[in-house]
């Protein structure tokens, strides 16, 4: 394969909406492929049932605000979603017999390698995109993943 039609192809994937692209040429396969970085934001539904809207506004306006009532969303707001960038199966560690990446209580950087999702016999290390201490593993080892589904939990540092 020339090396310029494989700087076409990173341009192509870095350019477009395209998150893969996969081409086999005389038994050489290259595939480009570039990670998604997703932000959740949180809404607070407000309901109202029953009550005036001067009378909602009153009873909110009432209520007082105190730290601790702050601290679990403010804990929320810090944590971080790692999420499977591509459908297939999740491995803790590199090989059956090897440690795991990580563990709960971990702290890691970004760009670590946190699990394995084999997809079409391919091995595709998930790095995490943020430094913190992982908070909760959310997938058993071994079990089948979708795309976008939350892999780990990372409070950030």
């Amino acid at each position: 394969m020339d090396l310029n039609l494989i700087k076409k192809l990173v341009k192509i994937v870095d350019t477009s909406e395209i998150t893969d692209l996969e081409v086999e040429e005389n038994g050489l396969r290259i595939k480009v492929a570039k990670k998604i970085r997703t932000y959740k934001t949180f809404e607070q539904p407000q309901v109202i049932l029953g009550q005036s809207a001067s009378a909602a506004e009153a009873s909110v306006s009432q209520i007082p605000l105190d730290e601790k009532s702050l601290q679990p969303q403010e804990q929320q707001a810090n944590l971080h979603e790692v999420k499977s960038p591509i459908v297939g199966t999740f491995y803790r560690a590199p090989a059956p017999d090897a440690d795991t990446y990580v563990q709960v209580g971990d702290t890691v950087s970004a760009g670590s390698v946190l699990c394995i999702i084999e997809a079409m016999k391919l091995m595709n290390e998930i790095e995490s995109d943020v430094s913190g201490k992982i908070i909760k593993i959310l997938v058993e080892n071994g079990k089948p993943v979708e795309y976008n589904q939350p892999l780990f939990l990372i409070q950030k540092s």
